[in-house]
């Protein structure tokens, strides 16, 4: 089991406010930062329920994207992410819909962060 992720991010605030927004309507929420005095860099950690288990540092984009999925409680949750992150200046990298090719019951959305990171919004339950 994973305990949390972080990434690197080439702009932090930019960064930041885009996952503010976009990790919303999956229930994540800013739930610490770290400060520049304390670590090699600004950190932010997300996640739901207090646990920040998806964390962005200011160290400097990556030299490759990466690829990360959160799950969601329901379809619904999927197309709002999506939403959220296309507002939030995502682009888009596959809409909200089924992707039988990993199993029937797999619904997600996939866009594409400000450093071109590959974030996915998942579903696995039936509608």
């Amino acid at each position: 089991m994973i305990d949390h992720i972080g990434f690197s991010v080439s702009d932090y605030a930019r960064a930041k406010a885009f996952y503010e927004k976009a990790l919303s309507p999956l229930g994540y929420v800013l739930i610490m930062e770290v400060q520049q005095e304390e670590n090699d860099a600004e950190a932010a950690g997300f996640g739901a329920n207090g646990k920040p288990d998806f964390w962005i540092g200011g160290e400097g984009g990556l030299n490759k994207p990466v690829h990360i999925a959160i799950t969601a409680k329901d379809r619904a949750a999927v197309d709002a992410f999506y939403q959220a992150a296309i507002a939030a200046g995502a682009r888009d990298n596959g809409a909200p819909g089924l992707r039988a090719h990993y199993h029937p019951n797999y619904y997600g959305a996939f866009v594409l962060d400000p450093d071109g990171n590959n974030i996915e919004a998942v579903c696995h339950t039936p509608s």
